[in-house]
């Protein structure tokens, strides 16, 4: 594309995005075909958010619905909140609640949680969801911006401190109000209350549409000066000369911060009232006339509910706002603030604050002095939502990946398989060394897996952990829903966990985990090979060693925490070498893998030996079940059974309890799960069966010895030439680079490092 093109999609893009301003009359005409325009504040969000659908997420465990708003999508998800999914969906079902007035609306929704959550996310997203929103044709909304300069006789302009002259109209004399006043908000009481009567009657929502705010100071003084000069005119039709075209116009605004969205920063300073709404501008308070009284035209609106009017107002890192918080206290149940003592402001936001812990410690400091505590009041007004660490292996690995690049998109997957994939795929960062030279350094295979398993289990109570699980049991469970143990899969019901632990409250924090990969990437460590280029390698026990170095220096956690977290890596470092083994082997077996006819083939014919179901050849011919095939299919490739198991080739009751429990159960939980289609056994995914499963995907050292009868892993760093060890290692080596992501350097480590356990027990 030329320059030319990019300007032209440009013009394009905000065409669709602002409209020309239009009479109070056709707003109210766009209004009835198009309700959601007129939305109050609460109901906006709510909307905001619904508009962008759900998706389903297995978090701890659980299937839940999750709203896309958080995912961020309309930014790639740059800054998507990962997990906390139940917490995001209680903040939605207070927000509905707010919005149709059933209770809670006179709460400020409270986020709190330690640091590194995702709560400066939740604002970030917020603000962008919402401003992606407002461009949308549903999410438009809508403020007036008055004109005063065409009233016959007019002896001042209305501006923001400056005069305007008494010129025809043009644009530089058109104002708009400062805190994007509701259009409705232009009617009478009476008449607003019979329109939103009609509209609401029309509105197919539980959630009525709520308009009470009046107009806001700066408006009223256009409003009040155009009555009068109609007024002494005997006009008869005096609403409709005041909302004439010339004077009043109708126009739509991208809501963002500053205009439908206040911030209010940690370093934002000034008196209460400077923060909350603005202050007089002295010096302009003398150039207008005002007859002795102030004039609203001569206030900043500046404050966070000023700019947050009409949408949203945030105060982040409240702990650093907490006497602002106890002026909040009759903002939500009076709907109003005051400039100063004669001039009050009407305003519809929805109110919310985000801080760390500390917070709850200011507000608790009184707590024992029961009835008598003086934030009592605060405390009953604030509705808390608890954002904990990530306790998802998958959510957690996103995160760090995102951390260290430039990754931005969330993870979906259509199974957990395609995020296992993802999990223990490595990470090639671009950094730049000590002579300017850059260079890819990569985190292999496992290794962000192992960072992230290892915070994850830091976070878990173990306290509730069900008898025969450690920790990386329970990580597991939580991020895939359920536990496999060889043939068996246990789901997460079946586990007795005390939904009342502490998962989550504390832990490692992602930013210790950035910060630890961060300098791994800079740190130059030894090599473990002189003829590799392992500088640009970093294997999952650099990290894991790395992360529990680095607890000793660092100043977040206490003494106990750090004890406690040391304890906790071993198990990690059991999981994560039992994943590079298992690569190994798969990669040393990849061309001996029992192919999938040969499995279905062992399938049907144990179907039909139990179900006597007809069982048909290639040629269309009934046949039995052949013994011999089932026979050899267990021994050899199961690697289950021995001959001393059989009777000849007829089964003994080991082996026909085997393939009744693991094989026919699984075919007929296939068949009750699909009971609404035609049901055959050449429907069934064969990798649904978990028995099934291991033996088209999970080999053993049995099977690599009995396959390579003269492979001898002690050799394997620098095997002789010409042997079946150096054949297969080549091989391997191939095949991890090939198919499992490897790089030459990470397959050469982790496979040495493999094999150097293996020697130990070969024999």
């Amino acid at each position: 594309m030329t320059g030319h093109d990019y300007v032209t999609e440009a013009d394009r893009a905000l065409e669709e995005t602002y409209e020309e301003p239009m009479s109070l009359a056709a707003y109210v005409d766009r209004l009835f075909e198009n309700p959601s325009i007129a939305s109050h504040a609460s109901k906006y969000l709510l909307e905001a958010i619904e508009a962008a659908g759900t998706r389903t997420v297995v978090e701890e465990g659980e299937e839940k619905e999750r709203y896309r708003f958080f995912d961020d999508p309309h930014n790639d998800g740059e800054h998507a909140i990962l997990g906390n999914t139940e917490v995001l969906n209680g903040f939605v079902d207070d927000l509905r609640s707010i919005a149709a007035g059933r209770a809670k609306d006179e709460k400020i929704i409270w986020f709190e949680g330690p640091t590194a959550t995702g709560k400066s996310e939740l604002k970030r997203c917020l603000v962008n969801g919402l401003r992606e929103y407002s461009k949308t044709p549903e999410g438009r909304r809508y403020t007036v911006e008055w004109n005063i300069s065409t009233a016959e006789g007019g002896e001042r302009g209305l501006s923001y401190g400056d005069d305007g002259g008494t010129s025809a109209a043009d644009e530089q004399n058109w104002y708009e109000s400062p805190v994007q006043a509701h259009p409705l908000s232009v009617f009478p009481d009476a008449v607003r209350e019979d329109l939103l009567a009609e509209l609401n009657d029309e509105l197919d929502d539980h959630v009525p549409i709520q308009v009470d705010a009046a107009l806001d100071p700066f408006s009223r003084e256009a409003y009040d000066f155009l009555e009068e000069r109609y007024r002494r005119r005997g006009e008869d039709d005096l609403f409709s000369a005041i909302t004439d075209d010339d004077h009043l116009r109708v126009k739509n605004y991208v809501v963002d911060v500053g205009q439908g969205v206040g911030v209010l920063h940690s370093e934002d300073d000034g008196r209460p009232k400077e923060r909350l709404v603005g202050s007089w501008m002295h010096g302009m308070l003398q150039e207008l006339d005002s007859r002795g009284r102030k004039n609203p035209q001569a206030f900043s609106y500046d404050g966070v509910l000023s700019q947050g009017n009409g949408v949203l107002t945030i105060v982040e890192d409240a702990a650093q706002h907490a006497d602002l918080l106890q002026k909040l206290l009759n903002v939500p149940d009076e709907q109003s603030v005051k400039l100063d003592k004669g001039i009050g402001m009407d305003v519809d936001s929805q109110m919310l604050i985000i801080s760390n812990p500390d917070l709850e410690a200011q507000l608790n400091q009184h707590s024992d002095r029961n009835g008598m505590d003086p934030l009592k009041a605060l405390k009953r007004r604030l509705d808390k939502h608890r954002f904990g660490y990530l306790t998802n292996l998958s959510l957690e690995t996103e995160l760090i990946r995102r951390e260290l690049t430039n990754e931005t998109a969330v993870w979906e997957a259509e199974s957990y398989d395609e995020l296992a994939d993802r999990i223990r795929a490595p990470v090639g960062v671009t950094i730049k060394d000590r002579d300017g030279e850059t260079r890819v350094q990569e985190f292999a295979p496992h290794a962000i897996e192992a960072a992230a398993l290892y915070a994850v289990v830091t976070r878990l109570d173990e306290e509730t952990l069900p008898n025969g699980l450690d920790l990386v049991d329970k990580a597991l469970i939580y991020d895939q829903g359920y536990l496999q143990e060889g043939d068996s899969r246990r789901e997460k019901a079946e586990f007795d966990f005390d939904d009342d632990g502490n998962d989550g409250d504390h832990g490692i924090p992602v930013t210790y985990t950035r910060d630890t990969l961060a300098e791994l990437l800079q740190t130059d460590r030894d090599r473990h090979h002189a003829d590799l280029p392992v500088e640009d390698v970093v294997m999952p026990r650099d990290v894991l060693n790395a992360m529990v170095e680095g607890l000793v220096d660092a100043p977040v956690f206490s003494t106990g925490e750090r004890s406690e977290f040391e304890n906790r890596v071993v198990p990690v470092k059991n999981y994560v070498y039992d994943q590079q083994e298992s690569d190994v082997i798969e990669a040393i077996m990849y061309d001996k893998r029992v192919d999938e006819e040969t499995v279905a083939e062992y399938v049907e014919h144990v179907y039909a030996w139990e179900t006597e179901e007809p069982l048909y050849n290639d040629r269309g011919e009934r046949v039995e079940p052949d013994p011999l095939k089932m026979k050899l299919f267990e021994i050899e490739h199961l690697g289950r059974f021995s001959e001393s198991e059989y009777d000849g080739n007829q089964p003994r009751e080991s082996v026909r309890n085997f393939r009744r429990e693991k094989v026919i159960t699984s075919l007929n939980r296939h068949a009750w799960e699909h009971r609404d289609e035609d049901f055959s056994v050449e429907d069934v995914d064969l990798t649904a069966i978990p028995v099934i499963k291991t033996v088209l995907e999970s080999h053993d050292w049995d099977d690599v010895e009995r396959t390579f009868e003269d492979f001898d892993p002690r050799q394997w760093s620098d095997p002789p030439s010409d042997t079946q060890t150096a054949a297969v290692k080549e091989e391997t080596i191939e095949t991890m680079v090939d198919l499992f992501g490897y790089s030459a350097a990470s397959a050469e480590l982790t496979s040495r490092h493999v094999m150097g356990q293996v020697s130990y027990r070969w024999d």
